[in-house]
This record gives structure tokens, sequence and C-alpha cells, in this order.
């Protein structure tokens, strides 16, 4: 029997593993299933390369609890430890086992298939017990079994035992305050959470709980449409299925595999966020990408895979790291190689799945100056009165050069957000010949902020910012068919309309457009509309009053016969009720304001009848 002090290279590591180096407790079954298929993995490589001999059967790992003797044991049937290896890998705590074993046998095997947690990833099970034991029997057949056992400590016990099979037994005694690793249903959950892809079969309760060929390590080539659709219902059983998938697969500068895939969504993009997991060779990590992913792809769902990353993952360390912002640019850069790739192969598809893509397109253009270059082209408006008809960026100036260049030389690209609520609008500028997009997205507003500076030939206006006459440039002329007095006395009765902020103009227009027509400013409009999603900076010009432009067209023949009338109340109660229509199109007109026009117009509606 041998005794000593576990030869530690700091002071005393123990209260730093149980306090401060693992946060998180359920850990320590991460850390100890992952040595076991470290174990595993190296045995496999040695009887590939003709160091191993015996019988390699079918190694798998095996997770046991036993609620009365409060133990739980981690077993695998890997290469196993002798008395010197326990020694060097366990009581030298900071020495890295796989390190030497990579290096002795570099160049004969693949190397990322070893994930090296030997040493201090074995102590995190001294977070949840107040005993450990290991029971192991090396795959050299000479070597006798040994068993080592430590009481959190810097003392243990290393001595000969008997052990009939290869491989290692690592026994926790859980403490008290970690009763609940005693839990059948938590420690299923734990392993299902770190185990689900792991490459060595695990089994608990005499279950496999593990797909240990999952869709990311295959060959693109040897997956089918079905095989990735199968996959997504393994990580997201009950999401709706996907509208398509990036396999994502390099080996230079950085390694990274993985599977990325685009979720349909809603208009009101009621989509949960972290659902790309993070995996270094198929064990799971976190997910938490942000610092790996790009923001804007936050909502695309699947798993990533680096071995460059390591299993003890700090934000510090993803955030400092130059292989992880390789490996972000690496994704931007695939994802608008994927997007543009479906646009020019299959333009149909893509313009039926925009609803969908343009949240990732948009956003991505607005936060990425590379992916924006990419995006220009395959950036597609939907044309608000033919739906189903896209134009490109390119496309839509070569339709609307002609008419809709301003008098700066900028092309006025003309949006609505609503096709029901702006029809008015929508239809006036249709009659001038003008072509409206539809941009109703919650993005949008910050996506036209964003860009218009880029885009220095292009102005965004909204359709109903402007009467159709003044949309593109403003219309100084106004041919009235009232006199002057009737100009007059109109004028006059719009002043006792009541209302603040209300710029009011009287206009020659067509006399088929509306009799009164509110507008609101394009540029205050913008602020107030980001401000009410929230914009950074923007609670300012949430608080401010609608500015509002009110333009009468003289020309409707309404006029005419309210002028006619002898009764100036009447006369100003027509006119109240004129404007408040206008102001209802564009939500203006509400509360008080919205009950005295509905009394309004039954008091008026009754005069009527009884003359």
């Amino acid at each position: 029997m041998q005794k000593g002090a576990i030869r530690v290279q700091t002071e005393n590591i123990f209260p730093i593993i149980k306090k401060f180096l693992y946060s998180d407790h359920e850990i320590f079954i991460r850390e100890l299933v992952s040595n076991a298929v470290d174990a595993t993995q190296k045995l496999k490589t040695l009887a590939s390369v003709g160091e191993f001999k015996g019988e390699l059967g079918t190694p798998e790992i095996t997770v046991k609890l036993d609620k009365e003797n409060k133990t739980l044991t981690i077993s695998d049937m890997g290469v196993g430890m002798t008395a010197e290896e326990v020694d060097k890998y366990i009581n030298q705590v900071a020495f890295s086992g796989a390190e030497e074993f990579l290096n002795k046998y570099k160049g004969q095997t693949d190397g990322a298939n070893i994930i090296g947690h030997f040493g201090l990833g074995f102590y995190s099970s001294f977070m949840v017990s107040n005993q450990v034991e290991i029971f192991t029997k090396s795959h050299k057949a000479e070597a006798p079994a040994v068993r080592w056992e430590c009481d959190g400590s810097p003392e243990y016990v290393l001595e000969e035992t008997t052990k009939e099979s290869r491989g290692t037994d690592i026994v926790l005694h859980i403490n008290e305050e970690s009763e609940e690793f005693l839990d059948e249903h938590r420690i299923q959950t734990m392993l299902e959470k770190f185990c689900k892809f792991l490459p060595v079969p695990v089994k608990f309760a005499d279950k496999q709980l593990n797909n240990t060929s999952p869709a990311w390590t295959k060959k693109p080539s040897d997956l089918t449409p079905e095989d990735y659709q199968n996959f997504y219902k393994e990580l997201y059983p009950y999401a709706e299925a996907p509208l398509f998938w990036i396999h994502l697969n390099v080996d230079y500068p950085f390694n990274l595999t993985g599977i990325l895939y685009f979720p349909k969504i809603s208009k009101s993009f009621e989509v949960q966020k972290d659902k790309i997991s993070l995996y270094s060779n198929q064990v799971f990590v976190t997910d938490e990408v942000k610092d790996i992913v790009p923001e804007f792809l936050m909502l695309l769902h699947g798993v990533i895979d680096s071995p460059d990353i390591p299993l003890n993952v700090s934000r510090s360390y993803l955030q400092g790291d130059p292989n992880v912002k390789k490996i972000s640019s690496y994704i931007t850069k695939k994802v608008a190689d994927k997007l543009d790739e479906i646009f020019r192969n299959d333009r149909k598809s893509f313009e039926e799945k925009w609803e969908s893509i343009g949240l990732f397109a948009k956003y991505g253009m607005m936060t990425d100056d590379k992916f924006s270059e990419k995006g220009n082209k395959f950036l597609i408006m939907e044309d608000i009165t033919e739906p189903g008809k896209f134009y490109t960026l390119e496309e839509y100036k070569q339709e609307t050069t002609a008419l809709q260049t301003n008098k700066d030389g900028k092309l006025v690209v003309l949006y609505a957000t609503n096709a029901v609520q702006q029809d008015s609008y929508i239809q006036a500028a249709k009659n001038k010949g003008y072509k409206i997009v539809k941009l109703d997205t919650i993005v949008d507003a910050a996506f036209i902020n964003n860009m218009e500076p880029r885009w220095d030939s292009m102005q965004f206006t909204r359709v109903d910012a402007d009467i159709a006459d003044n949309l593109v440039d403003k219309d100084e002329k106004s041919e009235s068919v009232l006199s002057t007095d009737q100009e007059t006395k109109l004028k006059e009765l719009f002043e006792h309309i009541p209302q603040q902020h209300v710029k009011v103009e009287l206009k020659g227009l067509s006399a088929d457009a509306q009799p009164v027509i509110v507008t609101r400013p394009e540029f205050m409009r913008r602020m107030k509309d980001m401000a009410a999603v929230g914009g950074s900076g923007m609670s300012w010009y949430a608080n401010m009053p609608d500015e509002i432009n009110m333009t009468i067209n003289a020309n409707h023949p309404i006029y005419l016969q309210i002028l006619d009338e002898n009764d100036n109340d009447k006369q100003q109660k027509q006119v109240r009720n004129l404007a408040d229509l206008a102001l209802l199109s564009q939500n203006l007109l509400t509360g008080a304001d919205l009950t005295a026009f509905v009394n309004r117009s039954v008091e008026l509606m009754s005069a009527e009848k009884k003359n």
C-alpha cells in the first residue's frame, strides 16, 4: 500500500476546485464521462496502431446509482491505468496526460478525437463527494489492478486490488450537500444534456442515452435531406420543420464542424434565442454562443463543434481568442454564401421563404459590412400592390429611376408598412405610376435608418409621409377650383379645429383624391416608430408629440356643398368630421376625440334625416 500527499502545483487546489473553478456543480458528470470517453478512444488508437493486441470488444460507458450507499459510479472499458499512471495523472494534478499521449502518437491518429481532460477535470468530482475511489485495471496484461482513495484532503491511499475487467470505475461517495445527485431523474437529465452525442455509448439504468454518430460528424455527401430533417427533430422534437440548413466543415485555420438550421419565423419573431449548442468533440459545452456566432444569427438553431474551444470555456476566453473571431467570420461567410446560392439557383423558393429569411438578411446587413456586401445582391422587396412580385435593389432602380428620382438625384424608395391602413395612400401613389414596396417587419425601421446613409443614392419615404404629389419632389403648384373668397372661408373653418401640432395646407389636388389627407413627416415618424420598439437612445422621440400635416384638397366637390350651407355651426362640424376621418385613417384619433367624432357623426346624420 502506498500513502502520500497529492502533489499539486498550487498551495491547495481543493478549495479552488470546490468553490471557484467550477461554479456549476453538475459539470462533474461531464468531466468524468469525458475522461471515460478519452480513455476509450485511447484504447482504440492503441489497437489501430498495433500497440494493444487484446480483445477490444464493444467499449461502452456505464453510470450506476446506488441510493442506499449514496454512491454514483462512472465505469469505462478503456485503457485503464497502472499504479505508476495513477500516481502520474491523478496525484500530480496539473499534469496533462492527454497532451503527452497526443505528442507521442502525432501523425498516427486523429488527435481531434482525444478529448484530453485527465487530471484537473477528474477533481471536479470533489465538488459533490466527501470521498472518491478509483478502481482501475490497465490494458497492459501484466499490470495489477489498483485502487486509489481520497477524502478531499491532499492525503490519498493507493493500493493493489482485484478487478476482473479492463478499464476504470470511479466511485463518488456523494456528500450531504449534494444529495440531489442521488436522484435518478436528475442524473439522467444531466447525462442527456452533456452526453447526448458522445462518440462512445453511454448507458444509465440499462438504457443507452446518446447518439454516437450525430449528423454533423458525417460528410454532407453521405446525408440526405431527410437525414438533416430527422436530426433537427432529434434536437428540437416539437419545432416546426426548418427552412433549410448549412453544414459547416472546416479544418484550417481552425477545426469546426456543425449544422446550422434556419427556423421558420412568424412576423412577430416570437422565436427562442440560444438554440445553438456548442460542443467540443461531441461533448456539450454551452448554449451561450453569442461570442462565437454573430448576433444577427442568434436566431438560427443547430450545433457547432470545435475542439479548438476548451470544455471549461469562459466568456473572457471567447472574447480574446483569435480562433473564435475566425470562427465567427467563417460562419457569417457561410450563411451569406448559402443565401446567395439559394437566391441564384432557386429564386422562387427564396422568395417564398423571404418572410423568415429577411430577418436574418436585414439584421446581418445592418451589423456586418462583409455580409452587407453580399446581401445587396440577394436583398429583395415585395411590391405592395402585386403580392408575390419581388425586386432586388438593382431591379427596383431599373423600374423606378425615370419617375422616382428627385431633384437631388436620389432614387426615392416608396414603402408601406400596413397595406390595409395605408391603402388610400398606396392607391394615390400607384395612380402616379410609382412602385411601392412592403417593409412591414419589426426590423425594417432600423434597417432603413441604418442602410440609407450607406446607399447614398437612395432615400426611403413611407407612402403616407406626404400627399402623392409631394412624395418624390414637393409640387408647389396649387390650382384650385374655388374662388379666393371660398378658399379664405374654407381655411377659416379648418382653423377652428382644436388640433395641436397640426400644420394645415390648402392645395388643389385631383377631384377624386381624398377631401382631407393627413400625413406624418418621414423623419419624426420614423424616429417614433424606432423608439416604440426600444431603439437605443430613442426614448426622447417616444415622448415627442405627433407631427401632422393636414392637406385640404380644395378641388374635392364636397367643399362646394359645405360652402353652400348657410349654417356656420353645421359647416364647422362637417369640416371637423372630414379632418377626423383623415386622422382616423392614420390611427391618430383616439380617446375623447374619437368619442366626439362618433357623437358628431350621429348628430349630423340625424339632422340630415329631419331635413
